[in-house]
């Protein structure tokens, strides 16, 4: 292994969308701001789990990690290399490293391909890799890597499970043996049961293969089973991001402390002990993010200076690793 330990790096990374529609009242519309300078790093042969609610730009993060989408300005550096400045046939290559786990198993496979064309498949884009005898043995390995028979190679889609759908989607990604594994809210499709089964297949093809995740949920219990950090996101922005044990049992964030706040607890002994936060309003429009803190309009912590400036990521707190953008962070 390197000597670097960090595989995944991300540099301001913005992204604005132009508006569509007609102008309103002659003035044109402003873009949304579904990622508004994002800074990450993810080390080798561990989980980044990154949080927030529906539309703080979660996906849009996963589409610049992979190029799929291009920048409005930042970069994502890959062992060192940025991915968004490589011509297209190198970028070709250096996607192999860098692959995605989609969340919806039902639309994510094509329902006219086998599961062995399905897995088999970046392997004949990829040609390189291996010669084309040995691709159908290869492909028919990984699903059962993955605890599917091969036997069953040739059945379409639609004869599979959900959970079985999902792992022929990880099987796909595992064909070009990448290093880093995008997880996009791989389980919120599933049942309970078998969300449990994939994650546990996740966790294992690590420990195995030595690969990296950013896991993308919602669901901060499955977060915390599976992250070795946790990076929490508002409105586009990174407002907390620090080891798991900190994040989760000492949030710094007034945000982190209302996501935390509405995860039921299984204990009927625990439930109610801690307050639940409730916020207030809804989030504002990513078209027109507020100045200063993005969360000071729905912030019971709120004062002046959040409404005016921006915070920047501070140093890492005393307990733990971690950094927190706010003016007033628990301590």
């Amino acid at each position: 292994m390197p000597d670097d330990p960090l595989l995944l790096e991300v540099r301001g990374l913005v992204k604005h969308f132009k508006a569509g529609g007609l102008p309103m009242g002659g003035r044109r519309r402003d873009p949304v701001k579904a990622v508004d300078g994002v800074d990450l790093t993810l080390s080798r042969g561990s989980t980044l789990g990154l949080v927030g609610e529906s539309g703080c730009g979660k996906s849009t993060l996963a589409r610049l990690l992979m190029a799929l989408d291009r920048p409005t300005s930042g970069t994502v550096l890959v062992e060192g290399r940025n991915l968004l400045a490589l011509p297209s046939a190198e970028l070709r290559r250096r996607r192999r490293d860098i692959q995605l786990v989609m969340q919806d198993p039902y639309t994510s496979l094509d329902p006219r391909m086998t599961a062995l064309e399905i897995v088999r498949e970046p392997l004949d884009i990829h040609r390189d890799l291996m010669p084309k005898r040995e691709r159908a043995t290869r492909a028919r390995e990984l699903l059962e890597m993955v605890g599917l028979d091969p036997g069953h190679a040739h059945r379409h889609p639609h004869q599979f499970s959900g959970g079985q759908r999902q792992r022929l989607g990880i099987a796909r990604a595992l064909a070009l043996r990448p290093k880093i594994l995008v997880c996009d809210e791989p389980v919120s499709a599933l049942d309970v049961s078998v969300q449990a089964q994939v994650i546990n297949l996740l966790k294992e093809l690590q420990r195995e293969f030595g690969l990296s995740y950013v896991f993308i949920a919602h669901d901060l219990a499955v977060v915390r089973h599976v992250a070795d950090e946790v990076a929490v996101m508002y409105l586009g922005r990174i407002v907390e991001h620090g080891d798991r044990d900190t994040v989760y049992s000492r949030p710094a964030h007034p945000y982190t402390r209302a996501l935390l706040s509405a995860v039921p607890d299984p204990d009927p002994h625990r439930r109610g002990a801690t307050g639940r936060i409730v916020l207030q309003g809804d989030p504002p429009s990513p078209s027109r993010p507020p100045a200063g803190c993005a969360f000071h309009t729905r912030c019971w912590k709120s004062q002046e200076i959040c409404a005016d400036q921006r915070p920047l990521p501070s140093e890492p707190l005393s307990v733990g690793r971690r950094q927190v953008s706010c003016h007033f962070p628990e301590n």
